[in-house]
């Protein structure tokens, strides 16, 4: 598993007991708290709704976020998450509204899940309060609704992944898919505010199907990060991979991946099939 997941999971150990009328201080929110870098005010409480008491436990601490927000689960996952590792410093907590918490459980327990984890019991919804006046209210209802159009997370077996195929082979997963896409994929050697997989340059088309040319990039990025078990063994750490990559697409606008083929420079049969495609008869 995932370092940042597996910590993610442990995260709020003392936020069960944590008693709202402690008293608190006042702090600037770090740059390096990068996961909140966008909240619209400067200044957060300690100890913070998570129990942690001091910067160098909540700055690394909310890092351990950082790869389920990539991921893109909830429109309002990261409001949800600063709200409780950098919760505005105000004459009062504020909290997330019990249903701030269950949309962004709803929407982002299936991506740990996806980890084979389910959501860490010291987010239990049940702990917020129900919507008032002094919480962090859910977006608007015009916004829910629109935000309800983009694929949710869904994740899968890890695809098959096969080096130096055959003709026939790359051709036969070219027929069983809607779409087939030649990738760069790209892994960082360090941790950073930025996702670890990510697409590198355009993608090119082999075979288009339902797919869209600007939304491609973010449905394939989607994936790498919804699935990251089965990403992380594509591309070794400082490396970046050039796929074959076939599939087919979801009901629910998700992407699935089925083949995988390493596109090297050596293996000619990856780019015959590719030449040939337009004119093959399935």
């Amino acid at each position: 598993m995932h370092p940042s997941l597996l910590l993610l999971l442990a995260l709020g150990a003392h936020a069960g007991a944590f008693d709202l009328g402690q008293t608190t201080r006042c702090v600037p929110v770090p740059h390096q708290m990068s996961v909140c870098q966008d909240v619209p005010y400067s200044e957060m409480r300690l100890p913070n709704l998570l129990g942690h008491s001091s910067l160098e436990e909540a700055v690394p601490r909310s890092d351990d976020w950082r790869t389920l927000l990539h991921t893109g689960c909830h429109p309002q996952a990261r409001a949800f998450v600063c709200s409780l590792v950098a919760p505005v410093c105000l004459d009062r907590f504020i909290q997330p509204c019990r249903s701030v918490c269950v949309a962004v459980k709803e929407s982002c327990a299936p991506v740990l899940s996806c980890q084979g984890h389910a959501w860490p019991e010291a987010l239990d919804c049940d702990r917020f309060p129900a919507q008032d006046d002094t919480c962090l209210t859910p977006l608007p209802k015009h916004i829910s609704a629109f935000s309800k159009e983009f694929p949710q997370p869904v994740c899968q077996s890890c695809p098959s992944v096969e080096e130096a195929p055959s003709l026939k082979t790359v051709l036969d997963a070219l027929c069983l898919t809607d779409f087939a896409v030649k990738v760069k994929i790209s892994r960082r050697r360090l941790p950073s505010s930025e996702p670890e997989l990510t697409v590198e340059g355009p993608v090119e088309f082999i075979q288009r199907g339902p797919l869209l040319p600007y939304d491609t990039v973010s449905l394939i990025q989607r994936w790498l990060l919804i699935n990251l078990r089965c990403a992380l063994t594509l591309v070794r750490p400082g490396r970046a991979q050039l796929y074959l990559i076939t599939g087919t697409m979801r009901a629910s606008g998700s992407i699935q991946l089925s083949s995988l083929f390493p596109w090297l420079k050596k293996d000619l049969h990856i780019a015959t099939a590719a030449r040939k495609w337009k004119h093959h008869k399935c």
